[in-house]
């Protein structure tokens, strides 16, 4: 069953405006709204307070246990409380301590540095971008749908037609991203319960009737986030990541969207030269993957 969506924090960014002119009451809002499209299908998103926890109570991976959009305190005593209970925390779950700052908006302004000097080690940068309405509204339009090339926009299916559009995302994301067999039936299974819910839109590309690229437009409460877009090694060079990526992009302004982001690993220059080149931006720095020295 679709785990139901939290209520929305009070500082949403409801004018599309210039992702630079972002506060970061803000900020915080979109890794609220990142949190919960992870948590679409079956994780919980709590409300801390001064941060969100993203919690999956089945898997142990880092990534679906975390904290982001921190606000607290500048005062070291209060500040080292703060973190003693975030290791309480994180402990009763029986996770790893997890943060994901976004540097130039989480409070204190350093934060990571802190955490880095209590034990936190940086597995990883990850960039937060958002569509700047100006550049997209500049940007080269959708790209041209090749010869033998199909496009199907996946939403509110379920039984057997859920089933075979996982499998078909699946196989893509597996070979996109590399990722290990056995998690396969892990993203099948988020893709059939996410299918069944309003905010999971799917895109696949098949080029000669085979699953070649896919991106995931999760879209609520006036944002739409951008996930697993990836193309499969055997069909890259055709542009198929950029025509998935555009795709959704008109798809969530189409469904009026104020705000349209993404996030990308920092070394991934291919990844960060398409999204600048569609008309995303940098929100801040590069964010380290924090997580507590073992």
């Amino acid at each position: 069953m679709a785990a139901p969506l939290g209520s929305a924090p009070a500082d949403r960014p409801d004018r599309p405006g210039r992702p630079s002119d972002l506060t970061a009451a803000e900020v915080r809002w979109l890794a609220w709204h990142e949190a919960q499209c992870h948590a679409l299908t079956s994780r919980e998103v709590r409300d801390l307070g001064d941060a969100w926890l993203l919690h999956d109570e089945t898997d142990r991976e880092p990534f679906w246990n975390r904290i982001a959009g921190l606000a607290w305190p500048t005062d070291p005593a209060a500040f080292d409380r703060r973190l003693g209970e975030l290791f309480v925390l994180f402990a009763s779950l029986d996770r790893i301590p997890h943060v994901w700052p976004s540097p130039g908006y989480d409070q204190p302004s350093d934060l990571i540095e802190r955490l880095v000097a209590n034990g936190f080690v940086d597995h990883g940068g990850g960039i937060l971008m958002a569509l700047d309405p100006d550049r997209a509204d500049a940007a080269v339009p959708l790209p041209p749908i090749p010869g033998g090339v199909s496009v199907e926009r996946i939403h509110r299916v379920t039984g057997a037609s859920a089933a075979e559009a996982a499998t078909a995302i699946g196989a893509v994301l597996l070979a996109s991203f590399g990722v290990e067999p056995e998690r396969r039936v892990a993203i099948e299974l988020e893709a059939v319960m996410g299918l069944a819910t309003d905010a999971y839109h799917a895109i696949l590309v098949r080029v000669d009737g085979r699953p070649a690229a896919v991106a995931r437009r999760t879209t609520f409460a006036g944002g739409s986030y951008l996930s697993s877009i990836g193309t499969d090694p055997e069909f890259r060079g055709r542009g198929l990541g950029r025509l998935v990526t555009a795709l959704a992009i008109a798809d969530a302004r189409a469904a009026k969207s104020r705000w349209t982001y993404l996030g990308v690993s920092d070394d991934n220059q291919v990844a960060r030269s398409l999204y600048d080149s569609i008309g995303f931006v940098p929100i801040g720095g590069v964010s380290p993957d924090l997580l507590l020295r073992a």
